[in-house]
């Protein structure tokens, strides 16, 4: 009786242990920053592989990366503290008492509760395996494999159930062999042993090990999201002053568009001419040449590029002959110390948060391959994307790109078929179009007099206006022959009416507040355009 009630006691005993050890997740220290990592060990990649987090070797080199949206460290303080805080990770995973025993074969469609796992040998993961968090994310599951663990082909763990890869964790004690098109989650920590992960492998997690090599070839791996943790805002966004109000603007240098290119903004230099634009296609003003508005745009434009010049970077990308390749960055500032070639696609992950700022900065020309892509996920708005470019800028055909382009001492060509979501603009150089469409991705805000072109043809005062503004013809001739169209931002004409009069006062009291953009037309043809401010 004694006996048995002692081997009651000694069971509920492990059970409240194993339940306390998997009721959390084990704390990672510096390791949570790497998503592969070996304290003795080189790592090496060969083809394009994909990676989030921090990469490297407290005791060996990192070679044939491309860029990685982390932090490369290499026999350093940081490489140092993390291979300590991996052994006591993986000492506190090791030494944790065991909820479940399993065979050496896991997955074929089998679904895992949150436990602990002990596997006495060699372990294959094959077709898919399931872990199941029952309703609790915050469910911890330890995989102990007491010898290699290996994967066939295009084996899967998924995540069910409010189940996180943040809480999945392996430990491996020998080789850890991933086959083609795996798909893994959780955090995997070999002991005294090599990892290989092959083409088109994919990790939720990360790949660490005590001491030996890894190998990776044309892979994804991405540090997992952690519950609760505060989500990246990237850096302060910059003060856009009046360069809001202008789509296409160089401050030192003529802008000119050939064939046929939709621009919703204003258009303009500050030095030299613009030229080529069709005003029925742009909603906003065309500063044929310079005005009060270009002049305060060029001022604005300087103190913008300063203030993304002296913002440190968080991470450099160290291969920017290699841009893009569907490369995902997240919320930070990033540097390009040489010219840069964005090929491909390219992917900016707001990781939910619609706020986030992302600025790249690139210490020499950028230019894109043909159909090349910057593609916005998970909240990431254009408005909040800054390209600051210390030199030229080609955007080459029929590419589609967001955010706001800085180039500083060169030309912009934005080539056939470009797509900006966005705005461009250079402090000096010539600024060429050719049959594009480009997109403010936010409204002009700024308070400013009316924008006008080349010749007076009519003064529009008040301007910001409320319930009424006036018309003043600057040539009593051009009664009934001028026409006023008036355009909301979106480009819906919200006023078409003929001047019948020198002097024309315009009920405005329907007009919400906000940035209206106008032209007087005269036989089909716009002799002023600008913007009017309803302030009501």
């Amino acid at each position: 009786m004694k006996k048995k009630l002692l081997l009651t006691l000694t069971a509920a005993f492990l059970f409240l242990m194993s339940n306390a050890s998997f009721g959390q997740a084990i704390n990672l220290g510096t390791a949570a920053n790497f998503v592969l990592f070996s304290s003795n060990g080189a790592l090496s990649n060969t083809g394009i592989s994909n990676l989030t987090g921090n990469v490297g070797s407290n005791s060996g080199s990192s070679t044939g990366f491309g860029n990685v949206n982390g932090v490369m460290n290499n026999n350093n303080g940081a490489s140092a503290q993390c291979s300590a805080d991996l052994l006591l990770a993986y000492n506190q995973l090791h030494s944790t008492v065991a909820t479940f025993s399993h065979a050496p074969l896991l997955g074929n469609g089998e679904t895992l509760v949150a436990g602990v796992y002990a596997i006495a040998g060699a372990t294959t993961l094959n077709l898919s395996l399931t872990l199941d968090a029952q309703g609790n994310s915050n469910a911890v599951f330890i995989i102990n494999v007491a010898g290699t663990f290996s994967t066939n082909a295009a084996a899967k763990v998924h995540l069910i159930n409010g189940a996180m890869a943040s809480n999945v964790y392996w430990t491996v004690e020998g080789l850890v062999s991933l086959a083609s098109k795996t798909k893994m989650r959780g955090t995997i920590i070999a002991n005294n042993a090599a990892i290989v992960l092959t083409t088109n492998d994919t990790i939720e997690g990360r790949a660490l090990t005590t001491a030996g090599a890894i190998t990776i070839s044309g892979v994804l791996a991405y540090t997992p999201v952690v519950a609760g943790a505060p989500l990246l805002t990237g850096p302060i966004a910059p003060n856009l002053g009046s360069t809001k109000c202008y789509a296409l603007f160089s401050a030192n240098g003529p802008v000119s568009n050939l064939g046929v290119s939709s621009v919703m903004g204003d258009v303009g230099t500050n030095v030299g001419l613009t030229s080529g634009f069709d005003a029925l296609l742009v909603t906003g003003a065309i500063h044929a040449i310079a005005d009060g508005s270009t002049a305060q745009c060029a001022a604005d434009l300087l103190v913008m590029y300063d203030s993304l010049n002296t913002l440190p970077a968080d991470i450099e990308l160290l291969y920017p002959a290699q841009f893009g390749q569907n490369l995902v960055l997240t919320p930070h500032t990033y540097l390009l110390n040489a010219a840069t070639a964005l090929t491909d696609s390219l992917y900016l992950d707001a990781m939910g948060n619609t706020n986030a700022v992302f600025v790249i900065k690139i210490s020499g020309a950028l230019s894109t391959s043909t159909h090349a892509k910057v593609i916005l996920i998970n909240g990431t708005q254009s408005k909040n994307v800054y390209w600051k470019v210390d030199g030229p800028v080609d955007i080459n055909d029929y590419s589609e790109f967001k955010g706001i382009i800085v180039a500083n001492n060169g030309a912009v060509s934005l080539k056939t078929g470009v797509i900006l979501d966005g705005r461009a603009y250079t402090t000096t150089g010539a600024f060429a179009t050719a049959g594009i469409t480009t997109t403010m991705p936010s409204t002009c805000t700024v308070t400013a007099v009316n924008t006008l072109s080349t010749n007076n043809a009519v003064t529009i005062a008040p301007n910001p206006f409320g319930s009424y503004t006036t018309i003043t013809l600057g040539d009593a001739s051009k009664i009934n022959k001028y026409e006023l169209v008036m355009y909301n931002v979106m480009g819906k004409v919200v006023m078409n009416t003929t001047i019948t009069n020198q002097l024309t006062t315009l009920n405005t009291s329907n007009f919400h507040t906000g940035i209206y953009f106008y032209k007087v037309m005269e036989n089909d043809k716009v002799v002023q355009s600008g913007k009017l401010i309803s302030n009501q």
